[in-house]
Protein backbone atom coordinates (compact mmCIF):
# COMPACT_ATOMS: atom_id res chain seq x y z
CA UNK A 1 0.00 0.00 0.00
CA UNK A 2 2.71 2.24 0.93
CA UNK A 3 4.91 1.59 -2.65
CA UNK A 4 1.38 2.22 -4.36
CA UNK A 5 0.51 5.29 -2.57
CA UNK A 6 4.17 6.32 -3.38
CA UNK A 7 4.34 6.23 -6.76
CA UNK A 8 0.48 7.66 -7.10
CA UNK A 9 2.17 10.56 -5.65
CA UNK A 10 5.38 10.76 -8.23
CA UNK A 11 2.87 10.27 -10.63
CA UNK A 12 0.68 13.54 -9.61
CA UNK A 13 3.83 15.75 -9.03
CA UNK A 14 5.30 14.79 -12.48
CA UNK A 15 2.27 15.25 -14.10
CA UNK A 16 2.85 19.38 -12.56
CA UNK A 17 6.13 19.78 -14.16
CA UNK A 18 5.87 17.96 -17.51
CA UNK A 19 3.37 18.32 -19.93
CA UNK A 20 2.63 15.85 -22.43
CA UNK A 21 -0.01 14.31 -24.57
CA UNK A 22 -0.01 10.92 -25.80
CA UNK A 23 2.69 9.77 -27.90
CA UNK A 24 4.26 13.46 -27.48
CA UNK A 25 7.99 13.51 -26.18
CA UNK A 26 8.04 15.13 -22.30
CA UNK A 27 8.54 18.15 -22.05
CA UNK A 28 11.12 17.19 -19.56
CA UNK A 29 12.87 15.47 -22.03
CA UNK A 30 12.99 19.02 -24.40
CA UNK A 31 14.15 21.12 -21.90
CA UNK A 32 17.31 18.94 -21.11
CA UNK A 33 18.16 18.99 -24.47
CA UNK A 34 17.99 22.39 -24.57
CA UNK A 35 20.00 22.97 -21.86
CA UNK A 36 22.68 20.37 -22.95
CA UNK A 37 23.02 21.91 -26.15
CA UNK A 38 23.51 25.46 -24.68
CA UNK A 39 25.67 24.28 -21.81
CA UNK A 40 28.10 22.35 -24.65
CA UNK A 41 27.71 23.71 -27.91
CA UNK A 42 26.27 27.04 -27.24
CA UNK A 43 27.31 29.77 -29.55
CA UNK A 44 25.72 32.99 -27.43
CA UNK A 45 29.38 33.37 -25.47
CA UNK A 46 30.77 33.42 -28.60
CA UNK A 47 28.63 35.92 -31.04
CA UNK A 48 28.77 37.99 -27.81
CA UNK A 49 32.59 38.59 -27.84
CA UNK A 50 32.22 39.10 -31.73
CA UNK A 51 29.35 41.54 -31.41
CA UNK A 52 31.39 43.65 -28.80
CA UNK A 53 35.28 43.06 -29.51
CA UNK A 54 34.88 43.42 -33.82
CA UNK A 55 31.86 45.56 -34.00
CA UNK A 56 32.09 47.27 -30.34
CA UNK A 57 29.60 50.29 -29.92
CA UNK A 58 26.32 50.80 -31.59
CA UNK A 59 24.60 53.79 -31.13
CA UNK A 60 21.88 54.73 -33.68
CA UNK A 61 23.63 56.03 -37.05
CA UNK A 62 26.80 55.13 -36.48
CA UNK A 63 28.91 52.86 -38.71
CA UNK A 64 29.31 50.07 -35.72
CA UNK A 65 25.28 50.00 -35.42
CA UNK A 66 25.14 49.04 -39.42
CA UNK A 67 28.07 46.65 -39.04
CA UNK A 68 25.80 45.02 -36.00
CA UNK A 69 22.70 45.07 -38.76
CA UNK A 70 24.56 43.38 -41.61
CA UNK A 71 26.66 41.00 -39.36
CA UNK A 72 22.93 40.02 -37.19
CA UNK A 73 21.42 39.70 -40.49
CA UNK A 74 24.06 37.19 -42.00
CA UNK A 75 24.77 34.75 -38.65
CA UNK A 76 20.94 33.92 -38.33
CA UNK A 77 20.92 33.21 -41.92
CA UNK A 78 24.06 30.67 -41.71
CA UNK A 79 21.61 28.90 -38.86
CA UNK A 80 19.02 28.23 -41.38
CA UNK A 81 16.52 30.11 -40.27
CA UNK A 82 13.10 29.76 -42.45
CA UNK A 83 12.86 33.90 -42.71
CA UNK A 84 15.66 36.45 -42.03
CA UNK A 85 14.91 39.56 -42.76
CA UNK A 86 15.20 43.63 -42.79
CA UNK A 87 12.59 45.62 -41.63
CA UNK A 88 13.65 49.33 -42.32
CA UNK A 89 13.20 51.83 -39.53
CA UNK A 90 14.45 56.00 -39.71
CA UNK A 91 16.28 56.64 -36.60
CA UNK A 92 18.04 59.71 -34.94
CA UNK A 93 21.66 60.26 -35.61
CA UNK A 94 23.35 61.69 -32.80
CA UNK A 95 26.95 62.36 -32.35
CA UNK A 96 29.23 63.03 -29.32
CA UNK A 97 31.98 64.98 -31.26
CA UNK A 98 35.18 65.70 -29.16
CA UNK A 99 35.77 64.59 -25.55
CA UNK A 100 33.77 66.89 -23.07
CA UNK A 101 35.56 68.84 -20.55
CA UNK A 102 33.95 69.66 -17.43
CA UNK A 103 36.12 71.88 -14.51
CA UNK A 104 35.27 73.61 -11.45
CA UNK A 105 36.68 77.23 -10.67
CA UNK A 106 37.20 78.25 -7.34
CA UNK A 107 35.74 81.71 -6.87
CA UNK A 108 38.20 82.45 -4.81
CA UNK A 109 41.86 81.29 -5.60
CA UNK A 110 40.67 80.62 -9.27
CA UNK A 111 42.15 77.13 -9.37
CA UNK A 112 40.71 75.04 -11.79
CA UNK A 113 39.55 71.13 -11.00
CA UNK A 114 38.96 68.92 -14.07
CA UNK A 115 35.78 66.48 -13.37
CA UNK A 116 34.60 63.41 -15.31
CA UNK A 117 31.55 63.82 -17.03
CA UNK A 118 30.04 63.06 -20.34
CA UNK A 119 27.39 64.49 -22.57
CA UNK A 120 23.61 63.05 -22.11
CA UNK A 121 22.34 61.95 -25.62
CA UNK A 122 20.16 63.98 -27.71
CA UNK A 123 22.59 66.83 -26.12
CA UNK A 124 23.24 70.37 -27.82
CA UNK A 125 26.35 71.70 -27.50
CA UNK A 126 28.02 74.39 -26.22
CA UNK A 127 29.40 77.44 -28.02
CA UNK A 128 32.35 76.56 -29.70
CA UNK A 129 34.56 77.81 -26.19
CA UNK A 130 32.09 76.55 -24.01
CA UNK A 131 30.06 77.50 -21.42
CA UNK A 132 31.28 79.28 -17.63
CA UNK A 133 29.20 80.00 -15.41
CA UNK A 134 27.99 79.87 -11.15
CA UNK A 135 26.42 76.28 -10.04
CA UNK A 136 23.09 75.95 -8.31
CA UNK A 137 23.03 72.52 -6.23
CA UNK A 138 19.68 71.16 -6.14
CA UNK A 139 18.35 67.44 -5.14
CA UNK A 140 14.98 67.63 -6.58
CA UNK A 141 12.54 69.40 -8.69
CA UNK A 142 11.11 71.16 -5.64
CA UNK A 143 14.73 72.49 -4.37
CA UNK A 144 15.04 74.07 -8.20
CA UNK A 145 11.23 75.74 -7.70
CA UNK A 146 12.01 77.23 -4.18
CA UNK A 147 14.91 78.63 -5.86
CA UNK A 148 12.93 80.46 -8.71
CA UNK A 149 14.34 82.30 -11.87
CA UNK A 150 15.69 84.51 -9.74
CA UNK A 151 18.18 82.28 -8.39
CA UNK A 152 18.75 79.95 -11.66
CA UNK A 153 18.33 82.57 -14.13
CA UNK A 154 22.01 82.45 -15.95
CA UNK A 155 23.52 79.54 -14.06
CA UNK A 156 23.78 75.66 -14.09
CA UNK A 157 22.14 73.80 -12.40
CA UNK A 158 23.52 70.46 -10.64
CA UNK A 159 21.14 68.10 -9.99
CA UNK A 160 22.70 66.15 -6.98
CA UNK A 161 19.97 63.31 -6.44
CA UNK A 162 21.47 59.95 -5.38
CA UNK A 163 19.64 56.49 -5.84
CA UNK A 164 17.97 55.80 -2.95
CA UNK A 165 19.74 52.80 -1.65
CA UNK A 166 17.02 51.76 0.99
CA UNK A 167 15.24 50.29 -1.90
CA UNK A 168 15.48 46.65 -2.43
CA UNK A 169 15.85 46.40 -6.42
CA UNK A 170 18.30 48.44 -8.52
CA UNK A 171 15.51 49.55 -11.72
CA UNK A 172 13.64 51.12 -8.42
CA UNK A 173 15.98 52.96 -7.76
CA UNK A 174 16.77 54.18 -11.34
CA UNK A 175 12.97 55.20 -12.06
CA UNK A 176 13.53 56.87 -8.79
CA UNK A 177 16.04 59.14 -9.91
CA UNK A 178 16.07 59.13 -13.74
CA UNK A 179 13.51 62.11 -14.25
CA UNK A 180 16.21 64.29 -13.61
CA UNK A 181 18.37 63.30 -16.21
CA UNK A 182 15.26 62.73 -18.65
CA UNK A 183 13.64 65.91 -17.67
CA UNK A 184 16.26 68.02 -15.81
CA UNK A 185 17.60 70.13 -18.67
CA UNK A 186 14.33 71.53 -19.63
CA UNK A 187 13.15 72.38 -16.04
CA UNK A 188 16.09 73.93 -15.58
CA UNK A 189 15.88 76.14 -18.55
CA UNK A 190 12.43 77.02 -17.83
CA UNK A 191 13.72 79.14 -15.16
CA UNK A 192 17.03 80.49 -17.17
CA UNK A 193 19.56 78.31 -16.69
CA UNK A 194 22.48 78.12 -19.51
CA UNK A 195 23.43 74.21 -18.83
CA UNK A 196 22.36 71.36 -16.55
CA UNK A 197 24.17 68.88 -14.76
CA UNK A 198 23.32 65.54 -13.07
CA UNK A 199 24.54 63.14 -10.80
CA UNK A 200 25.08 59.93 -12.23
CA UNK A 201 22.58 56.88 -12.56
CA UNK A 202 24.07 54.63 -10.40
CA UNK A 203 24.08 53.74 -6.38
CA UNK A 204 27.45 53.38 -6.44
CA UNK A 205 30.18 55.92 -6.19
CA UNK A 206 33.17 55.96 -8.24
CA UNK A 207 34.69 57.89 -11.44
CA UNK A 208 32.74 56.69 -14.21
CA UNK A 209 29.90 59.06 -15.67
CA UNK A 210 26.89 57.47 -16.89
CA UNK A 211 25.16 58.92 -20.48
CA UNK A 212 21.30 57.90 -21.09
CA UNK A 213 18.99 60.16 -23.29
CA UNK A 214 17.37 63.19 -22.00
CA UNK A 215 13.92 64.93 -23.00
CA UNK A 216 13.69 68.49 -24.28
CA UNK A 217 10.38 70.30 -23.78
CA UNK A 218 9.91 71.14 -27.54
CA UNK A 219 8.46 75.24 -25.73
CA UNK A 220 11.38 75.37 -23.74
CA UNK A 221 15.28 76.23 -24.46
CA UNK A 222 17.73 73.68 -25.14
CA UNK A 223 20.37 73.89 -22.87
CA UNK A 224 23.78 71.37 -23.04
CA UNK A 225 23.09 69.05 -20.01
CA UNK A 226 25.81 66.45 -19.16
CA UNK A 227 26.24 63.44 -16.00
CA UNK A 228 28.91 63.79 -13.91
CA UNK A 229 30.57 60.75 -12.19
CA UNK A 230 29.48 60.34 -8.70
CA UNK A 231 32.95 60.22 -7.29
CA UNK A 232 32.98 64.22 -8.59
CA UNK A 233 29.14 64.69 -7.77
CA UNK A 234 30.70 64.31 -4.30
CA UNK A 235 33.69 66.20 -4.44
CA UNK A 236 31.81 68.79 -6.07
CA UNK A 237 28.58 69.39 -3.26
CA UNK A 238 31.86 69.90 -1.03
CA UNK A 239 33.49 72.41 -3.06
CA UNK A 240 29.90 74.33 -3.40
CA UNK A 241 29.98 74.18 0.42
CA UNK A 242 32.96 75.84 0.81
CA UNK A 243 33.10 78.23 -1.95
CA UNK A 244 28.92 78.98 -2.86
CA UNK A 245 30.35 81.28 -5.82
CA UNK A 246 32.12 77.99 -7.51
CA UNK A 247 31.80 78.12 -11.47
CA UNK A 248 31.70 75.12 -13.71
CA UNK A 249 33.06 75.28 -17.23
CA UNK A 250 31.55 73.13 -19.56
CA UNK A 251 32.69 72.94 -23.48
CA UNK A 252 30.39 69.52 -25.53
CA UNK A 253 30.60 69.22 -29.76
CA UNK A 254 27.79 66.98 -29.43
CA UNK A 255 25.22 67.55 -32.02
CA UNK A 256 21.99 66.18 -33.84
CA UNK A 257 21.90 65.17 -36.99
CA UNK A 258 19.66 64.46 -39.95
CA UNK A 259 17.81 61.36 -39.18
CA UNK A 260 19.09 58.12 -41.00
CA UNK A 261 17.60 54.79 -42.55
CA UNK A 262 18.38 51.52 -40.32
CA UNK A 263 16.59 48.35 -39.85
CA UNK A 264 15.20 45.96 -37.46
CA UNK A 265 16.62 42.87 -37.88
CA UNK A 266 14.44 40.01 -37.66
CA UNK A 267 14.88 35.99 -38.16
CA UNK A 268 12.05 33.44 -38.17
CA UNK A 269 11.22 29.94 -37.81
CA UNK A 270 7.40 29.03 -39.74
CA UNK A 271 5.12 27.56 -37.04
CA UNK A 272 4.25 23.71 -37.88
CA UNK A 273 0.55 23.43 -36.81
CA UNK A 274 -0.50 27.41 -36.24
CA UNK A 275 2.15 29.67 -37.87
CA UNK A 276 0.05 32.45 -37.95
CA UNK A 277 0.11 32.64 -34.23
CA UNK A 278 3.82 34.47 -33.13
CA UNK A 279 5.84 34.75 -30.40
CA UNK A 280 8.45 37.36 -30.46
CA UNK A 281 11.91 37.15 -28.52
CA UNK A 282 14.03 40.51 -28.51
CA UNK A 283 16.34 42.97 -27.06
CA UNK A 284 17.76 45.77 -28.89
CA UNK A 285 20.87 46.01 -31.20
CA UNK A 286 21.90 49.45 -30.11
CA UNK A 287 23.98 50.82 -27.36
CA UNK A 288 25.65 53.85 -26.25
CA UNK A 289 29.10 54.69 -27.67
CA UNK A 290 31.19 54.87 -24.56
CA UNK A 291 31.58 51.30 -24.48
CA UNK A 292 30.72 48.23 -26.40
CA UNK A 293 27.17 47.48 -25.14
CA UNK A 294 27.73 44.61 -23.65
CA UNK A 295 25.05 44.03 -21.18
CA UNK A 296 22.85 46.74 -22.77
CA UNK A 297 21.87 44.81 -24.57
CA UNK A 298 24.43 42.79 -26.65
CA UNK A 299 23.22 39.84 -24.22
CA UNK A 300 19.42 40.13 -24.78
CA UNK A 301 19.85 39.86 -28.51
CA UNK A 302 22.61 37.47 -28.86
CA UNK A 303 19.90 35.22 -26.69
CA UNK A 304 17.41 35.80 -28.61
CA UNK A 305 19.26 34.93 -31.68
CA UNK A 306 20.25 31.49 -29.22
CA UNK A 307 16.85 30.48 -28.73
CA UNK A 308 15.95 30.20 -32.51
CA UNK A 309 19.57 28.43 -32.91
CA UNK A 310 18.96 26.10 -30.37
CA UNK A 311 15.32 24.88 -31.22
CA UNK A 312 16.29 24.06 -34.58
CA UNK A 313 20.02 22.53 -33.73
CA UNK A 314 17.81 19.88 -31.60
CA UNK A 315 15.87 19.20 -33.77
CA UNK A 316 12.28 21.28 -32.45
CA UNK A 317 9.37 22.15 -34.73
CA UNK A 318 7.74 24.56 -32.80
CA UNK A 319 3.71 24.63 -33.14
CA UNK A 320 3.57 28.37 -33.21
CA UNK A 321 6.27 30.45 -35.42
CA UNK A 322 8.90 31.79 -33.32
CA UNK A 323 10.97 35.66 -34.18
CA UNK A 324 13.99 36.55 -32.91
CA UNK A 325 13.75 40.56 -34.04
CA UNK A 326 16.97 42.57 -32.68
CA UNK A 327 15.16 46.34 -31.96
CA UNK A 328 17.04 49.38 -33.13
CA UNK A 329 17.71 52.75 -31.37
CA UNK A 330 15.82 51.77 -27.77
CA UNK A 331 17.90 53.85 -26.71
CA UNK A 332 17.31 57.26 -27.69
CA UNK A 333 13.77 57.43 -29.62
CA UNK A 334 12.86 53.55 -29.18
CA UNK A 335 11.62 54.13 -32.92
CA UNK A 336 12.08 50.28 -33.93
CA UNK A 337 9.85 48.80 -31.18
CA UNK A 338 7.14 51.45 -32.35
CA UNK A 339 7.74 50.67 -36.45
CA UNK A 340 7.95 47.12 -35.36
CA UNK A 341 4.51 47.11 -33.59
CA UNK A 342 3.24 49.61 -36.68
CA UNK A 343 3.93 47.02 -38.91
CA UNK A 344 2.28 44.20 -36.93
CA UNK A 345 -0.78 46.06 -36.75
CA UNK A 346 -0.44 47.17 -40.58
CA UNK A 347 -0.55 42.92 -41.09
CA UNK A 348 -2.74 42.33 -38.74
CA UNK A 349 -0.38 39.82 -37.26
CA UNK A 350 -1.59 37.46 -34.32
CA UNK A 351 1.25 37.84 -31.32
CA UNK A 352 0.14 35.55 -28.41
CA UNK A 353 3.77 36.66 -26.63
CA UNK A 354 6.21 39.20 -26.34
CA UNK A 355 9.35 38.41 -24.33
CA UNK A 356 12.18 40.82 -24.31
CA UNK A 357 15.90 40.71 -22.22
CA UNK A 358 17.48 44.14 -21.50
CA UNK A 359 18.18 43.80 -18.21
CA UNK A 360 21.78 42.88 -18.08
CA UNK A 361 23.07 39.28 -18.74
CA UNK A 362 23.54 38.24 -15.38
CA UNK A 363 22.18 34.92 -13.45
CA UNK A 364 18.35 34.45 -14.37
CA UNK A 365 16.31 34.59 -11.49
CA UNK A 366 11.97 34.69 -13.28
CA UNK A 367 10.43 36.70 -15.28
CA UNK A 368 8.07 39.90 -15.18
CA UNK A 369 5.09 39.83 -16.83
CA UNK A 370 2.07 42.62 -18.15
CA UNK A 371 -0.67 40.72 -19.02
CA UNK A 372 -4.14 39.34 -18.32
CA UNK A 373 -4.45 37.43 -14.83
CA UNK A 374 -5.86 34.66 -17.07
CA UNK A 375 -3.13 34.03 -19.29
CA UNK A 376 -0.55 34.61 -16.46
CA UNK A 377 -1.94 32.14 -14.41
CA UNK A 378 -1.12 29.56 -17.48
CA UNK A 379 2.43 30.53 -17.65
CA UNK A 380 2.66 30.17 -14.21
CA UNK A 381 1.50 26.46 -14.08
CA UNK A 382 4.96 26.18 -15.81
CA UNK A 383 6.96 27.65 -12.78
CA UNK A 384 7.74 24.06 -11.53
CA UNK A 385 10.22 23.66 -14.78
CA UNK A 386 12.42 26.71 -14.76
CA UNK A 387 13.30 25.89 -10.97
CA UNK A 388 16.75 23.95 -11.53
CA UNK A 389 17.92 26.93 -13.12
CA UNK A 390 17.31 29.35 -10.80
CA UNK A 391 14.25 30.90 -12.14
CA UNK A 392 12.10 31.38 -9.79
CA UNK A 393 10.20 34.61 -9.19
CA UNK A 394 7.32 35.62 -12.03
CA UNK A 395 5.97 38.13 -9.17
CA UNK A 396 7.30 41.43 -10.61
CA UNK A 397 5.19 43.68 -12.67
CA UNK A 398 6.94 44.72 -16.27
CA UNK A 399 7.72 43.62 -20.00
CA UNK A 400 10.42 45.68 -22.10
CA UNK A 401 10.51 48.81 -22.99
CA UNK A 402 10.71 47.61 -26.90
CA UNK A 403 7.62 45.57 -26.95
CA UNK A 404 6.05 47.83 -25.22
CA UNK A 405 4.40 49.69 -28.16
CA UNK A 406 2.56 45.86 -28.73
CA UNK A 407 0.61 46.13 -25.50
CA UNK A 408 -1.89 48.34 -27.59
CA UNK A 409 -2.46 45.34 -29.79
CA UNK A 410 -3.39 43.31 -26.39
CA UNK A 411 -0.06 41.04 -26.57
CA UNK A 412 0.92 39.78 -23.40
CA UNK A 413 4.46 41.13 -22.49
CA UNK A 414 6.95 39.51 -20.77
CA UNK A 415 10.73 40.59 -19.35
CA UNK A 416 13.99 38.06 -18.17
CA UNK A 417 14.87 39.20 -15.03
CA UNK A 418 18.00 38.78 -14.13
CA UNK A 419 19.80 38.92 -10.78
CA UNK A 420 20.78 42.65 -11.59
CA UNK A 421 22.42 43.78 -8.67
CA UNK A 422 25.64 44.62 -10.34
CA UNK A 423 23.77 46.46 -13.19
CA UNK A 424 24.36 50.16 -12.38
CA UNK A 425 27.84 49.52 -12.05
CA UNK A 426 28.14 49.47 -15.85
CA UNK A 427 24.97 50.25 -17.19
CA UNK A 428 25.97 53.72 -19.92
CA UNK A 429 29.21 53.86 -19.14
CA UNK A 430 32.52 52.75 -19.94
CA UNK A 431 32.60 49.48 -18.01
CA UNK A 432 29.93 48.03 -20.30
CA UNK A 433 32.28 45.69 -22.26
CA UNK A 434 32.64 42.00 -22.81
CA UNK A 435 34.67 41.19 -19.94
CA UNK A 436 31.94 41.96 -17.93
CA UNK A 437 29.67 39.16 -19.08
CA UNK A 438 29.86 35.75 -17.47
CA UNK A 439 29.97 32.75 -19.70
CA UNK A 440 27.68 30.53 -17.66
CA UNK A 441 25.47 33.59 -16.66
CA UNK A 442 24.41 34.22 -20.32
CA UNK A 443 24.20 30.41 -20.89
CA UNK A 444 21.80 30.17 -17.83
CA UNK A 445 19.92 33.10 -18.80
CA UNK A 446 20.03 31.68 -22.57
CA UNK A 447 18.39 28.57 -21.40
CA UNK A 448 15.09 30.16 -18.93
CA UNK A 449 14.52 31.94 -21.98
CA UNK A 450 13.80 29.03 -24.65
CA UNK A 451 12.22 26.67 -21.89
CA UNK A 452 9.67 29.80 -22.26
CA UNK A 453 9.36 29.88 -25.68
CA UNK A 454 9.13 26.39 -26.26
CA UNK A 455 6.31 25.65 -23.60
CA UNK A 456 4.20 29.35 -25.01
CA UNK A 457 4.94 27.56 -28.89
CA UNK A 458 4.04 24.38 -27.79
CA UNK A 459 0.63 25.30 -25.55
CA UNK A 460 -0.16 28.64 -26.85
CA UNK A 461 -1.59 30.93 -24.84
Amino acid sequence: MKKQTLLFAISIFASGISHQTSGQTPDSVIIKKISDEIFTSGQVYKNEEYLCKKIGSRLTGSAGAEKAVNWTHDIMKSYGFDTVYLQEVMVPHWVRGEKEIGKAINSLSGSETMLNITALGGSVGTVAQGVSAEIVEVKDYDELKKLGEKGVKGKIVFYNHPFDVTMILPFSMYGEAVKYRSTGASEAARLGAVASIVRSMTNYVDDFPHTGALRYLDSLPKIPACAISTLDAEWLSDALKKDSKTKFYLKMSCQDLPEMKSYNVIGEIKGSQHPEEIIVVGGHLDSWDLAEGAHDDGTGVMQSIEVLRTLKKIGVKPKRTIRAVMFMNEENGLRGGKEYAKQAELKKEKHILAVESDAGGFTPRGFSTDMPTATKDKILKWKDLFYPYGAYDFTRNGGGADISPLKKQGVPLMELTPDNQRYFIIHHTARDTFEQVNERELEMGSVVMTIMIYLASEYGL
